[in-house]
């Protein structure tokens, strides 16, 4: 839980603030039942409204734990077994607009189903970040295997996209291999390699990466380029103008009239 004048960022704007506690609900309620392995139960909740006016969503996360009684009688939590966030439903960050929808629907249901299937999240990773090859690097062949060779020749050359790294193309690798796992089966059924959700996570933090280095960067500079032609326009036609007006083919600025 975050406590009241902690820093906290919100999971939807990425927003950053500090907790109000207007802004801020949560509780504890201990739980009379006996018999669990783990201890007498406990049930909390945090609610958080995000202060952003632009954002303003609410974010919701339930605790699951174990609590005791303390000497003097009070009883206070022992141990944190489990957690759950509801709103929102993972912790994928938004994404701007320009990046393609499809590749954005992969990112967000690979955070989403992180925790609950790490395998079926690295498999999306993987085809998200084969997706990102073909629209960003223009590379589309049979296998993700071979896309990635060819994004290694065309780097090599100097025709890769700018933004592409080497580190990045060995990054796009690792996850091939990894989201192998969930797509294809071993020969020997009985064969299981397991991924846990913080080698999921490492794959979506990869996504993450590559989203800013590469969209976010080549809209910056479009962005930057576009509004430097927009200012070498105005400086253009604002010089015409005043050649115009000098050489008396333009019109005359008007005379002030006299008080009578």
């Amino acid at each position: 839980m975050v406590a009241i004048g902690g820093n906290w960022k919100c999971p939807y704007c990425g927003h950053a603030q500090v907790i109000a506690q207007e802004r801020r609900r949560a509780d504890w309620a201990r739980l009379s039942l006996n018999g669990w392995k783990k201890g007498r139960p406990a049930v909390g909740y945090e609610l958080i409204a995000c202060a952003n006016a632009e954002c303003l969503e609410l974010s919701l996360a339930v605790f699951l734990a174990t609590w005791v009684t303390k000497a003097n009688g009070d009883w206070t939590i022992a141990e944190l077994t489990n957690t759950w966030a509801l709103l929102p439903e993972s912790s994928a960050r938004p994404q701007p607009d320009y990046i393609p929808e499809a590749l954005r629907q992969d990112y967000y249901e690979a955070c989403r189903i992180r925790e609950l299937s790490p395998k079926a999240s690295a498999t999306l990773a993987r085809r998200c970040l084969q997706g990102m090859i073909r629209d960003f690097c223009k590379i589309a062949k049979a296998t993700l295997d071979a896309e990635i060779r060819a994004l290694r020749t065309a780097l090599d050359e100097g025709a890769a996209p700018a933004g592409v790294t080497l580190e990045s193309v060995d990054g796009i690798d690792h996850v091939r291999s990894l989201g192998n796992i969930g797509a294809h089966m071993e020969k020997d059924v009985n064969l299981i390699i397991d991924i846990d959700p913080g080698e999921a996570q490492a794959l979506i933090e990869l996504i993450e990466v590559l989203f800013v280095e590469w969209y976010v960067a080549r809209q910056q500079r479009l962005d930057r380029f576009a509004k430097v032609a927009a200012i070498g326009a105005q400086k253009k036609q604002e010089r015409d103008a005043a050649k115009a007006i000098a050489s008396g083919e333009g019109p005359a600025a008007p005379k002030e009239e006299q008080a009578d």
